[in-house]
């Protein structure tokens, strides 16, 4: 006998599971999440433990794990355009399997790893894996994405957060033990992690590449003004990256009366605030006017998180506790908008059938914040002191208000892109 709802009739509603609420749906939208979900642990695994390997294991000099460090991220600048080219011709799903079977390989290289030659060559080729994945793994996105493209970024955005907190955890587990089976475990760990990105890949539909218009260029991404325009504003507003995990910790050691332990308590709560809150955050976000508005709002967000950090270096412990947090909340508000409006940015002023090409550039950006952050950061906020610290919020708050009419003005003047008539895949 059918169970019916109180005073209808009707067949009552099917309570959802803790999973089906948690999970994306069933089918490819959930296969790709789970794989992103698996590469973001390894990469927290891997990225909070690889100077210790290196000069613990390898050992190596500091300076020439920072100069490895450094040749691979200059490779993967050049890498990424060239494996989101890739996956827009021969397809995603196809590139991204070949890259994570190369991550795999490269990765369990530096096992074999004894000089610093060796060292550097197995990093140059971990740069261009790193990189390629990112680019490769767009068209994926947009095109398993549906409808929900907005919701869909953003929730894969939280789950890599999610993953790369326990990765780290992980690696924190090993790093207490501090020998070396330990750390070789950490790296045959995210060696896996690639391995188990490829299976789960194996098992999605294959995307047919998007047609590319008669009249589009080889390299159209780098000549789309629009494109170019929110590239370098990105790569502009994304130095306030390194606040969390650079400048914060320095300045709480070095500045404030709070105890060594809110180091991680407001890492904490920033990962914490990201997870919970990303999706919500980018729900509405969801075309270049919208992101225009959140790009504004980031600017004033990390501006006035700057400012509360900055007051904190003077009261005492306790005060000086409560103003870190506070600034951390505004400040995690304010990565929440400009992450939602760079998603948008990438994805929706992007050709459909170039958006690997597209991604790389827009990596590019990245990249470039990635490489300058602790520098521009240490100049301005450590070295000049309180000044430092006003140029740095009025600098991030200007890239948010000029972000809006900067990107309508590009797209007014730039030439007309030419239309392909074939649907998207």
């Amino acid at each position: 006998m059918a169970v019916t709802e109180k005073g209808n009739g009707g067949p009552a509603p099917q309570r959802r599971s803790l999973a089906d609420r948690l999970l994306q749906p069933a089918g490819p939208r959930r296969l790709l999440a789970t794989s992103v979900f698996v590469d973001a642990l390894g990469s927290g695994m891997f990225m909070s433990s690889s100077v210790l390997y290196f000069t613990r294991v390898v050992h190596l000099p500091m300076s020439q794990v920072a100069f490895g460090l450094f040749a691979g991220a200059m490779v993967g600048l050049a890498a990424g355009i060239l494996g989101g080219k890739v996956a827009d011709r021969w397809g995603a799903r196809e590139t991204q399997i070949g890259v994570m079977v190369s991550g795999t390989l490269f990765m369990a290289c530096y096992l074999l790893v004894d000089s610093f030659w060796s060292y550097v060559l197995v990093s140059m080729l971990i740069g261009v894996v790193f990189a390629a994945d990112k680019s490769s793994k767009a068209p994926l996105i947009r095109g398993i994405g549906g409808d929900e493209q907005a919701g869909f970024r953003a929730y894969l955005r939280a789950s890599t957060n999610l993953a790369v907190a326990l990765g780290a955890l992980a690696a924190g587990v090993a790093i207490q033990f501090d020998t070396a089976p330990a750390y070789l475990a950490l790296v045959i760990g995210r060696a896996l992690s690639f391995a188990g990105c490829a299976v789960v890949l194996l098992r999605l539909p294959r995307l047919a590449p998007v047609p590319a218009p008669e009249l589009s260029g080889r390299w159209e991404a780098l000549r789309d003004r629009p494109y170019l325009a929110a590239t370098v504003l990105n790569c502009l507003m994304s130095l306030h990256f390194a606040v969390p995990t650079f400048l914060l910790p320095l300045w709480i050691i070095d500045h404030t009366d709070a105890p060594r332990s809110m180091v991680s308590g407001v890492l904490i709560l920033n990962t914490v605030l990201v997870i919970t809150l990303q999706v919500v955050v980018s729900k509405n976000v969801d075309n270049t006017a919208a992101a225009g508005r959140s790009m504004r709002w980031a600017g004033i967000a990390v501006a006035a998180g700057l400012l509360l950090m900055l007051a904190a270096g003077k009261p005492s412990a306790w005060l000086s506790v409560a103003l870190l947090l506070t600034a951390t909340a505004v400040y995690t508000l304010g990565e929440l908008w400009h992450s939602a409006a760079a998603m948008e940015y990438s994805y929706g002023l992007a050709a459909p059938h170039a958006q690997g090409q597209y991604s790389g550039v827009f990596g590019l950006g990245g990249g470039a914040a990635e490489a300058l952050a602790p520098m521009v950061l240490g100049a301005l906020a450590l070295g000049l002191g309180q000044p430092g610290w006003y140029l740095l919020g009025g600098f991030f708050l200007v890239v948010g208000l000029v972000s809006s009419p900067l990107i309508r003005w590009a797209v007014r003047t730039a030439p007309k892109r030419p239309v392909s008539s074939a649907p998207a895949a």
